[in-house]
């Protein structure tokens, strides 16, 4: 007789956070949408890289990537929302499923980073496709723009910024 393994539930999707484009300019392209489309300037990195709010800050971002400054050729990128448990937990979870954890270099990482200017907790996996996937979870606390982007566990050993 086989024995079946019990299939866990994967971790929850409450909603899409994030989606990113690549943008020849990006002070053409961070005017127009702020401008035009009216979105707040969350965050500019190296003059290549910047990211806008959609809605509240803990709801929605705009990622823009100059071409060529996209992490390892990004193809597309879709960020889902998702609790900080589901989160912490899906590096686990993709594992059993066969997929790779990621950290934001694409690196195998078996946690999950953070990005310590928003601050969230998030984990990145690709799609059969190539494309990089994101599960995230926007953190209460204050950012903290020169802890970069470490694991959470970096995060939380860090202590209080100052001390």
């Amino acid at each position: 007789m086989a024995t079946q393994k019990s299939k866990q539930a994967a971790p929850t999707v409450q909603g899409l956070y994030e989606t990113h484009l690549t943008v020849t300019s990006i002070r053409e392209s961070v005017s127009f949408y702020q401008d035009v489309v009216g979105l707040e300037l969350a965050h500019i990195i190296d003059d290549r890289i910047a990211f806008l709010w959609v809605e509240e800050k803990r709801t929605g971002m705009l990622g823009l990537w100059q071409s060529g400054a996209a992490p390892i050729g990004l193809r597309l990128h879709i960020a889902f929302r998702m609790s900080l448990e589901g989160v912490l937990n899906s590096a686990a979870d993709l594992k059993s499923r066969g997929v790779q954890p990621l950290g934001f270099n694409r690196e195998p990482l078996d946690e999950p980073v953070v990005l310590g200017w928003m601050p969230a907790v998030a984990q990145y996996f690709l799609d059969p496709d190539g494309h990089l996937i994101e599960f995230i979870h926007v953190l209460e606390e204050a950012g903290d723009s020169e802890f970069g982007v470490q694991t959470y566990s970096r995060w939380l050993a860090r202590g209080a910024p100052g001390s």
